[in-house]
């Protein structure tokens, strides 16, 4: 269930990333309707393609659950995952994305693919977005504003 506070979390996480000059996204992994982990986007401080926020957010939860597979978990994320992200999200068994804005240049989930709906995927995950998107989409647009 869709909890207001998880995305709110995800917006301050993004926001850090925002101030370390990082692309604002964040994430939150709840287990059992608690937050056992939360990151933002390090691709530039770590120098890695991968250090996207739910890639992040998923290791960490995984340490702590002492798991790769991440059972009664959700994530939200404050923008729509790409394939990779979205690819973690369906090996990690996670059970819900809630997503914030879309993301019209790959976004896996709506707007450039339908990622998760596929049949042929080993795990399904459900998925609503919409959540917090304007407060997502204002961060993104002053980010890209502010560095042209």
């Amino acid at each position: 269930m869709y909890k207001k506070d998880f995305m709110t979390l995800a917006i301050e996480m993004a926001k850090i990333a925002f101030n370390k000059g990082e692309v604002p996204v964040g994430a939150v992994i709840t287990h059992q309707g608690n937050v056992i982990s939360q990151a933002h986007n390090k691709v530039i401080a770590n120098n890695s393609v991968s250090s996207h926020a739910e890639i992040l957010a998923i290791n960490n939860a995984s340490q702590i659950l002492n798991n790769y597979r991440l059972l009664h978990c959700d994530i939200y994320v404050t923008l729509e995952p790409c394939h990779m992200c979205a690819k973690a999200i369906v090996d990690a068994r996670l059970e819900h994305l809630y997503f914030g804005a879309l993301e019209p240049k790959t976004g896996a989930i709506q707007s450039i693919d339908f990622f998760l709906d596929r049949e042929d995927l080993n795990h399904h995950v459900s998925y609503s977005w919409g959540h917090k998107s304007n407060e997502s989409s204002e961060l993104l647009k002053s980010f890209f504003y502010n560095r042209r």
